[in-house]
């Protein structure tokens, strides 16, 4: 088949390269004029401007993928598409975009007669060479009409889900998020306590890691992956504890409050992920001055570990 990449960032121009990989006909844009070189080295076909890809095809109807930036900048890049391509057309949205946003842009445009598949798109910088766990909202027939691409760019052992209408593939995605958020957040609290365990101190975290990968009920590719981070930095010396969120643990905690779910360990694993920016809480120094005041607790003063 035949598709454009709009974006080739970490994610787009990987996902560009397997889809050549597997001998579709791809057309490469992004503001960089230097990684749209780069995807033509690969054998795209390159596009210097919205209006310069959408000539480019050979086949209808266009196939058009957009992988730029959740949020504001996908929204304008497919309202602009909406004015480009013709009716009939498709434009995939890969982006972590909000589900509620999905709509208005398939509503944009499905008022021109074109088509929109939102596709939660997970796999990160492994993708490439794994493939993509694609999570896709659209019509029955669009869905089928892109299969061919979807399939080659998911794993081939599995990984593609059609959801359901436009807007469920990225609520799927955020969900998906969620949860990763509360594993990440389990992982993290217990190899913390293998790590400060004062009966067996010393205890090798990567050789733990590896062999929970094996037969164990809490194997995973995340496992895997804590595995690998500290055989490079046993220690972790290298990073700091600040965790940013991308909106999607956000979104769930908002969609579980909506629909009445108490979903606890996502909700604390989010509000995990904000404290860690904070290494001197004023909530924390509330804490300990009430102790002071109550009990006459001992504190320590300010600058000292």
């Amino acid at each position: 088949m035949e598709m454009a990449m709009v974006g080739l960032g970490r994610m787009g121009g990987n996902m560009l390269s397997r889809l050549l990989k597997a001998g579709h006909r791809m057309i490469a844009y992004d503001q960089s004029d230097q990684a749209v070189q780069g995807k033509v080295a690969e054998g795209a076909v390159g596009a210097s401007s919205l209006e310069d890809m959408a000539g480019r095809f050979e086949q209808k109807p266009r196939v058009v993928w957009v992988m730029v930036p959740a949020g504001d900048p996908t929204t304008a890049t497919i309202a602009r598409l909406s004015t480009i391509l013709e009716a009939g057309d498709i434009v995939i949205d890969g982006g972590n975009t909000n589900w509620q946003l999905a709509l208005h842009d398939a509503a944009t445009l499905k008022a021109r007669g074109m088509h929109y598949l939102d596709a939660g798109t997970s796999g990160g910088v492994w993708g490439l060479q794994n493939g993509y766990g694609l999570m896709v909202g659209g019509e029955d027939a669009i869905f089928e009409h892109c299969k061919p691409l979807l399939k080659d760019l998911a794993p081939p052992e599995g990984g593609l889900v059609h959801c359901g209408p436009e807007g469920s593939g990225h609520f799927v995605k955020m969900v998906h998020n969620g949860i990763e958020y509360g594993l990440m957040q389990s992982y993290g609290e217990g190899f913390e306590i293998l790590k400060k365990s004062k009966a067996f101190p010393g205890m090798d975290l990567e050789a733990i890691a590896s062999a929970w990968c094996y037969g164990t009920v809490v194997r995973s590719w995340l496992l895997e992956l804590i595995a690998l981070g500290f055989k490079e930095d046993p220690e972790l010396d290298s990073l700091s504890a600040y965790v940013e969120d991308t909106g999607e643990g956000r979104w769930t905690v908002q969609a579980a409050i909506e629909e009445d779910v108490p979903a606890a360990v996502i909700t604390h694993s989010l509000f995990e992920r904000f404290r860690s920016r904070d290494t001197n809480s004023f909530s924390d120094r509330v804490v300990a001055m009430m102790r002071k005041q109550f009990g006459g607790h001992a504190v320590r003063p300010a600058g000292h570990g």
